[in-house]
């Protein structure tokens, strides 16, 4: 079997206009995107990310879905990546749907703001004490001892994510945290970060039906030009409806990265390029013992573009 690659946009993780905005500024794969974003949501996405202090403001998310994209183009151009599969856990779905050509760029950019937007109305009324809180290098039984605890005790949780091995995402009442935390660091394990608003419960059904009643009917979702590896199960999709359901799956289904992974590796995948401004699924140990990883970010890239020009030397 030829080795095959494949193209993965990461997750968001917290993002700022000071780790990113220089980037965003210098770089001309950024600079192409830009002005098309701009038109879409018709107002400055750089103007409005400089002013914005929240870390998943509908302004962070699309400038992480800008960056995501131009650092692909970056790859595709400069690299000479053709990848034969496209994953996007999380947020990172909605560049895969760009670059697989399910969607249009314009209108994925109104769709991350439109349902920023609609998450922020649904989380004012509903689950307003909930928080999705990651943790890894936790013991699996010490964990499902804990959970099983805070269930008896008559207190929710939900699993929302699996990123490796004792690495997971659980959404619960904010009340809960500082317990949690502390007995995640009894465990021997570390407290990561900390979302608001939650994300990936099945206890949010009723904002996948909100954004399914109330932002999706706006957008024709095509089939992928590549086969995409669903972050849920690892399922591949390959069709508009199953793209669809992917998409809507995020709201109330958790992420399950090893099984991505999984799926990767039984299609032949030996390397993975990772385009987004993250250091998480690029470095988790299902990632790296199973592939060559090629980071490419924002860091990365504005240290090439700064770098002197020697005479003579090209720079890449």
């Amino acid at each position: 079997m030829n080795e095959k690659t494949a193209l993965i946009f990461p997750g968001m993780g917290p993002s700022s206009f000071s780790a990113v905005g220089k980037f965003m500024v210098l770089d001309p794969y950024v600079r192409r995107l830009l002005p098309l974003a701009d038109e879409a949501l018709g107002y400055s996405l750089l103007d409005r990310f400089y002013e914005s202090d929240e870390e998943y403001s509908e302004y962070t998310q699309v400038a992480f879905l800008v960056n995501s994209l131009a650092l692909a183009h970056r790859a595709e151009e400069e690299l000479g990546i053709r990848p034969d599969y496209c994953a996007g856990p999380s947020f990172g779905q909605k560049a895969a749907a760009v670059w697989t050509g399910s969607l249009d760029f314009p209108d994925v950019v109104r769709m991350t703001a439109e349902l920023a937007r609609c998450e922020q109305e649904y989380f004012s009324a509903e689950h307003t004490d909930v928080v999705t809180h990651t943790v890894m290098r936790v013991p699996d039984s010490g964990l499902q001892e804990y959970l099983s605890g805070l269930s008896e005790q008559g207190h929710w949780y939900e699993i929302s994510g699996r990123l490796d091995d004792g690495f997971v995402m659980v959404s619960l009442s904010d009340r809960l945290l500082e317990d949690f935390t502390s007995s995640v660091s009894a465990m021997g394990g570390y407290s990561m970060s900390t979302m608001r608003p939650p994300v990936h419960a099945k206890a949010f059904h009723a904002l996948r039906r909100k954004a399914a009643e109330e932002v999706f009917p706006r957008y024709g979702v095509r089939a992928p030009r590549i086969p995409v590896i669903a972050d849920q199960d690892g399922h591949v999709v390959d069709t508009a409806d199953a793209m669809r359901t992917m998409l809507l799956d995020t709201f109330d289904v958790a992420i399950d990265w090893p099984a991505v992974v999984n799926s990767l590796v039984n299609l032949g995948v030996r390397t993975v390029y990772v385009t987004g401004p993250e250091n998480l699924f690029r470095r988790v140990q299902c990632t790296v013992r199973n592939f060559d990883v090629v980071a490419v970010d924002p860091k990365n890239t504005l240290q090439k573009m700064l770098r002197p020009v020697r005479t003579g030397a090209p720079v890449l």
